[in-house]
């Protein structure tokens, strides 16, 4: 989005002479209408059902402030977000202080996919100095610096561009430990294991699907048309709605349901080839 950086850096933004001059100015209008109606779609459908997820998690943070924790900052990042984009193009004033925090929020929100991250790898690769080092407060001073660290990086181009990069590599380190640290976990009930897999898998899917794209865009964006910067702008858009599917898999029970689905939909598929034989 040209919203995004063209606050950050005057030289280094991302506008619309930069990507490309000789544009077709048709073609442009239509990119950008087909992104207003995307970003009024998912305001419409997100807003609403991260608003009662935010309510549903905020039960579970009461008696665990592990992984919930993380997620109920990660959807008011995502609400934060989602306000942002309503009143962009209000007035110039405005649309400058809601660029800023749209960034803020957006950083946050990875910030957050980091944290969630690391502690469910801690639960399977470290659980006993997860359980005696864990405490309410820590996770409590965590999330300020996340918060903190968000408005920060947001000053420079190039640290906002270093803060959405380097998660990349610490999400796949996880991801790789924990499935490693599968077979030496004994403390962990399999259907625990499974839910935290899931949730490592699904976060750096949301990160490699919607987060990397508009980064890449926005670091080559000379080579970029801008066609491309359109579609990894309403990426990028789409991650509240990712993020809602984080609320789903950190309540118990989810992965089982799905896997038993599944095998359901397997056995009748089987069923008529069986009754053939």
């Amino acid at each position: 989005m040209e919203d995004f950086l063209n606050n950050t850096s005057q030289n280094e933004s991302y506008g619309q002479s930069e990507i490309d001059q000789d544009y077709d100015y048709d073609k442009y209008k239509s990119l950008n209408f087909i992104k207003r109606v995307a970003t009024f779609v998912i305001i419409s459908i997100c807003l609403p059902l991260t608003m009662a997820a935010i309510y549903s998690v905020f039960f579970m943070v009461r008696n665990d402030r592990g992984a919930p924790f993380y997620v109920i900052n990660i959807l008011i990042s995502d609400v934060i977000q989602l306000s942002c984009l309503t009143v962009w193009g209000a007035l110039q004033i405005w649309e400058y202080i809601s660029s800023f925090i749209y960034r803020m929020a957006v950083l946050a929100s990875v910030g957050f996919m980091v944290c969630l991250a690391l502690e469910r790898y801690l639960v399977i690769a470290k659980p006993l100095w997860y359980r005696f080092n864990r405490s309410k407060n820590m996770s409590v001073v965590v999330c300020a610096v996340v918060w903190a660290s968000s408005i920060v990086f947001n000053f420079s181009y190039k640290t906002t561009c270093v803060a959405f990069l380097l998660p990349f590599p610490l999400l796949i380190f996880f991801l790789v430990g924990t499935v490693r640290a599968l077979s030496t976990s004994i403390s962990v009930p399999s259907d625990e294991k499974r839910r935290i897999v899931g949730i490592l898998v699904l976060v750096l899917l949301i990160y490699t699907l919607l987060f990397l794209p508009f980064l890449i865009t926005i670091l080559k964006s000379k080579l970029i048309s801008y066609t491309l910067f359109i579609v990894s702008d309403i990426f990028l858009r789409c991650s509240p709605l990712a993020n809602l599917v984080l609320y789903v898999f950190i309540r118990k029970g989810t992965i089982d349901k799905l896997l038993a689905a599944v095998g359901c939909c397997r056995k009748e598929s089987n069923d008529p080839q069986s009754v053939s034989m």
